[in-house]
């Protein structure tokens, strides 16, 4: 497709628009333009991971399934985003087994997470760059194309920021609260084990407290 534009994704940022929320910022391959995607915590944190390169202690499910097509010989060829239509983009992952080509709708933080852990391309339509993209100018920041959202470049990059401040008790399983912890710092978890008391979440309040044991005796050996 002639109108297709190739993406890469910047980095996360906190989002300016919504509490409890973050901004995926995906910049056009050898473009000025930019496109913010609002996620929320748990996908923050699964894009995260995978922008830092961080192995957690076991899989998480987008590592499940990236394991799953490997064992069977099932290539991502690419993620395409093709519609942005009442605030939510849609996308769909491209996949291949030599033989034939499926295509599968999927959320579009979903596929990016995915995509991140394979180095896979990911597209978009010009349409969606000229009614959502931003253009990045180098001495006032980003300015709006059309009605596309603003925000800090100076911010876009700063991912300890932004895995400091994901909330473990936002988190729906056992698995997203361990990966969090294994790059979590030791004074983010001592706020959170605060806070935990605080709410009375006991039960995060005791696994955080074992973590910050664990960490105390291995500065002792």
């Amino acid at each position: 497709m002639d109108n297709r534009v190739q993406l890469r994704v910047q980095g996360l940022t906190n989002s300016q628009i919504q509490s409890s929320a973050y901004a995926l910022i995906l910049a056009e391959e050898n473009g000025p333009r930019r496109i913010p995607i609002i996620v929320g915590t748990a996908e923050a944190q699964a894009i995260a991971i995978a922008l830092e390169h961080i192995i957690p202690p076991r899989p998480l499910t987008h590592d499940l399934f990236v394991a799953f097509m490997r064992s069977y010989g099932i290539l991502l060829q690419e993620v395409f985003i093709y519609k942005f239509d009442d605030g939510v983009f849609y996308s769909e992952l491209v996949f291949t087994d030599k033989d034939r080509e499926v295509r599968i709708d999927s959320r579009t933080s979903d596929a990016i997470a995915i995509a991140l852990r394979v180095n896979c391309a990911i597209f978009t339509t010009e349409e969606i760059m000229k009614a959502c993209g931003v253009v990045l100018d180098e001495e006032e920041g980003f300015e709006e194309e059309n009605d596309g959202a603003s925000d800090d470049p100076e911010n876009l990059d700063d991912l300890g920021e932004v895995i400091s401040s994901l909330n473990p008790f936002d988190f729906t399983s056992n698995e997203e609260l361990e990966s969090w912890l294994s790059f979590a710092d030791t004074e983010t978890i001592r706020k959170r084990l605060q806070e935990a008391i605080e709410k009375e979440h006991y039960e995060i309040a005791k696994v955080l407290k074992d973590e910050l044991f664990h960490r105390e005796q291995e500065e002792k050996d």
